[in-house]
């Protein structure tokens, strides 16, 4: 028998961004608050200090912040047709390990979805008929608006220490700012980071075409910066190891550096690592949660831990996982298209192209995760759906992160893979080029789901996930025409060689290289428990106890990176606990 340990008033299941938010408000508010962290412990000191943490083969290559495929996992097909393998190397995606999440090895490119992006559905039909909406294509509303949600992603980017220049301060443009954005109601924390040589290129060449360049929002501080947590960041030194790596100078915003020291000095607050939880607990009639079941590690044993409120902030990936397995909502079946757990699972489309330059010296090793000059001219909200053909859009911007000599010796097309042609080619062109690249959405589609895999297991006899994913025309479309755009303006920089790398027609999605760690959907939150697994608040329409966190919860993915709606749905949510749901638990309509 499991172990039964006190119970406590929350547990919060998983301890990155949202866990560490979510832990913070409930503690506020005087509840006794565990979490629960599958991984290990992580804090800046001593696990991200110098030179340790710049090891690039420890952790750029050998994943060492990363889940271990070997302890979780999930399966991987195309279509129902074909048989789901296991995930067994990490590649297209890598969710984050231990205390932090991936929040602890992320870029920091921070972004608020555009306003259309939370009534998708709605917008499309509305100005360009539904007809344009291809059969299969499953895209819907989030059930909430941005005016409803930017007080919190407000509160978010002060915490987190966003440095950027707003462009659309309460309806106001301002000039050096993205006039495409939603309006904002305060400028942002901190002014944004300066630009390296290639983002000015850019910047110049974009401007010169009539397009409206800015710097992208980053999650990397230009300042010193105090948070409303008392929590301090210090300025970006430029390092060129922040994805995949902890931030060794307090300067890339992290639940580590933002919320966590001051969270730990709660008295009411507790954490666990190395504890994976198994099942959330259903009471008897089905109707609320009384707990969950997870796995102590250090013990060997499991442990039930009662508790009146379940908050699920672990990955997108595992938050849907565990519901399937613990038969909280009705699973999805891509069939008859009912149910709604696993259903609308998305990813990103990105692209790029690179520019060769024999006498431009750019210095790669100066870099940090959101260095860049971007431009918003072809997002969602600035497309004609019904003339191009897709629905969708992209952000596009030039700027280095790093020039680490494992990751990033990008060679001309042709260099040989090894040997005296490759040594001599390094030497050539090393320092010698920049990329442009797009980053853009991915809509959700009937056949594009997660569920439970009838083969394999995980250590614990639970049935692993099935991801059934593949690339779909209208993406394809939008992503090459970010490529037309791109190469029009890299052609205007006049470089001596440019290659261009985006998926084309009958691209399958391929498991192996890395393309981003933006998994959306599978617990999708709406205005209707037919088609949604939570409501606008995140909560569940089946056990109103429950609340459940992160990008899991998007209807279709944005055209932007997802943890500056991510943060700000967890502030969202959390106010809604906290004002009126503690007050009467029920269900908050």
């Amino acid at each position: 028998m499991a172990r039964q340990d006190p119970k406590k008033d929350v547990v919060v299941i998983g301890l990155g961004w949202t866990g560490a938010i979510l832990s913070m408000e409930m503690a506020e508010e005087g509840l006794e608050v565990l979490a629960l962290e599958r991984g290990d412990d992580r804090d800046t000191v001593p696990d991200f200090q110098y030179p340790n943490i710049i090891d690039e083969l420890k952790y750029g290559i050998r994943y060492e912040l990363m889940q271990k495929p070997r302890k979780s996992t999930l399966t991987v097909r195309r279509s129902t047709d074909e048989t789901a393998l296991p995930y067994r190397h990490l590649g297209s995606f890598l969710p984050g390990d231990g205390v932090g999440g991936a929040g602890a090895h992320w870029n920091g490119q921070n972004w608020r979805p555009q306003e259309v992006e939370y009534r998708l559905r709605s917008y499309v039909e509305e100005t360009f008929g539904a007809d344009v909406i291809p059969e299969g294509m499953t895209i819907q509303d989030w059930g909430v608006t941005y005016e409803e949600l930017e007080p919190y992603f407000d509160r978010f980017e002060k915490v987190a220490g966003i440095s950027g220049k707003a462009g659309n301060l309460n309806g106001e443009i301002i000039e050096g700012g993205n006039p495409f954005e939603a309006p904002r109601s305060s400028e942002y924390p901190m002014p944004p980071l300066p630009h390296t040589y290639d983002a000015e290129l850019f910047r110049q060449a974009a401007k010169a075409k009539g397009l409206h360049p800015f710097p992208r929002p980053a999650a990397n501080a230009s300042q010193a910066y105090t948070n409303p947590y008392g929590m301090q960041l210090g300025p970006c030194n430029f390092c060129g190891f922040c994805e995949r790596f902890g931030c060794l100078n307090y300067s890339k915003s992290s639940p580590q550096v933002c919320v966590l020291d001051a969270l730990k000095r709660k008295p009411n607050f507790q954490y666990k690592t190395n504890s994976e939880v198994l099942k959330i607990e259903k009471a008897a009639d089905g109707k609320t949660v009384t707990g969950v079941t997870y796995f102590d590690e250090k013990a060997n044993e499991e442990v039930f831990q009662p508790a009146d409120l379940v908050i699920v902030c672990a990955y997108s990936l595992h938050n849907v996982h565990l519901l399937l397995v613990s038969g909280i909502g009705q699973p999805y079946d891509p069939l008859t298209g009912e149910g709604v757990v696993g259903k609308n699972y998305a990813y990103q489309m990105t692209g790029g192209t690179r520019l060769y330059f024999k006498d431009k010296t750019f210095n790669p090793f100066i870099g940090t995760g959101s260095n860049g000059i971007s431009i918003d001219d072809y997002s969602i909200s600035q497309i004609d759906f019904a003339t191009e053909g897709f629905i969708g859009g992209s952000y596009i911007t030039a700027g280095q992160t790093n020039g680490r000599p494992i990751q990033s010796m990008p060679l001309p097309p042709g260099t040989p893979k090894w040997g005296k042609a490759w040594k001599e080619a390094t030497a050539e062109w090393y320092g010698h080029s920049m990329a442009i690249g797009s980053h853009g959405s991915n809509m959700s589609y009937r056949d594009c789901y997660l569920d439970l895999d009838p083969t394999y297991t995980d250590r614990f006899g639970r049935p692993l996930m099935r991801m059934t994913f593949n690339w779909k025309e209208n993406d394809i479309r939008m992503t090459q025409f970010m490529k037309a755009r791109i190469e029009e303006i890299g052609k205007s920089l006049n470089p001596d060689m440019m290659a261009s790398g985006f998926k084309s027609d009958g691209a399958q999605y391929d498991v192996r290289p890395y393309q981003s760690t933006h998994n959306v959907g599978g617990a999708i939150m709406g205005a209707d428990r037919k088609t949604s697994v939570l409501n606008k608040y995140l909560q569940s329409w089946d056990c109103h106890n429950l609340f459940v966190m992160g990008a899991s919860a998007y209807p279709q993915n944005t055209q932007y990176n997802p943890t500056g709606a991510l943060g700000g749905l967890a502030y969202w949510s959390a106010a809604a606990i906290r004002k009126d749901y503690l007050a009467n638990p029920r269900p908050l309509v």
